[in-house]
């Protein structure tokens, strides 16, 4: 029977059969030993050995198409990265570090900007001004006032896609709204830091019978740079792109050289001052990791 990892837990995993329902499964010894460990998403092949309780073992992992670190999950379509767009404010340079290390793993990313009802005015246009020619979709919603849901599950409908994000951004209420059920415990935001309560501790897919996988994951405050050099850096920036023929120097890499395309666009405005900004904050990090 074939099935896909929807929960890990304390060495039991517990596995989502379609038509059947989901089966605790222990991994075999064989796992351990070859020093591979199953992710939520895995696709596997179990034996059930009760099927009135559903219990089983994990006899197979399937060939898994990719694999995240960061979340460490597995056969993913698409990221969903939530950010609140008050309360607390969106660290963008944290929201850039996710789309890069998305990017390095040919995974298409939704950025959804959460908490639209609390939001001061203009946020909506100069957030929308700064991502919109970065290559992802972005969307403003209210997970509260329950605006732009229908528009965000047409973009998730029948695909996996890993739901991240920093703690506090309304991730767990949000994904309630889109399953349509209050499956997710949800926490108060610290008014102390604005922060949230880690109420998501270990990454769970959630399912619908129509194919539609959500996964929720803790939050996280921070990102560590990503396996790449530095030249590599502006390739993930895909707003760059049209102007970088006019640069002068083969390799520029839009910092210091003269005549950049790219610093040119930036005079012009016609790229982000915010995501330029964040690029050379970036570049100057791989570089002193080098160092």
């Amino acid at each position: 029977m074939q099935g896909k990892i929807v929960k890990g837990i304390a060495g039991f995993y517990y596995v989502h059969v379609e038509g059947e329902g989901v089966y605790e499964c222990k991994a075999r010894g064989i796992f351990r030993k070859d020093n591979v460990k199953p992710l939520v998403g895995d696709d596997v092949e179990i034996d059930v050995l009760q099927e009135e309780g559903r219990k089983g073992n994990i006899m197979a992992l399937l060939p898994r198409k990719n694999e995240l670190v960061r979340p460490n999950v597995a056969n993913i379509d698409q990221a969903l990265i939530i950010f609140s767009m008050a309360k607390p404010a969106p660290s963008l340079n944290l929201l850039d570090r996710f789309l890069v290390m998305m990017r390095q793993k040919d995974l298409p990313c939704i950025i959804c900007f959460n908490k639209k009802d609390i939001a001061e005015s203009g946020e909506v246009e100069k957030l929308k001004s700064a991502y919109e020619n970065c290559g992802s979709s972005v969307l403003f919603v209210s997970a509260k006032e329950k605006e732009g849901i229908e528009a965000l599950w047409a973009l998730l409908e029948k695909k996996t896609t890993t739901v991240a994000g920093p703690s506090g951004v309304g991730k767990s209420s949000l994904v309630n709204c889109l399953h349509k059920s209050s499956v997710m415990e949800t926490g108060e935001i610290s008014e102390k830091i604005e922060r949230g309560k880690h109420t998501t501790r270990h990454a769970e897919l959630l399912f619908s019978e129509d194919g539609t996988y959500l996964m929720d994951t803790p939050g996280f405050s921070s990102l560590s740079l990503f396996d790449m050099e530095k030249e590599e850096l502006s390739g993930y920036y895909p707003e760059f792109a049209p102007y970088t023929d006019k640069c002068r120097f083969r390799g520029c890499v839009h910092i210091s050289e003269p005549v950049c395309g790219v610093k040119e666009a930036l005079a012009e405005e016609r790229i982000s001052r915010v995501r330029y900004e964040n690029y050379v904050m970036l570049f100057e990090e791989l570089k002193n990791r080098r160092k």
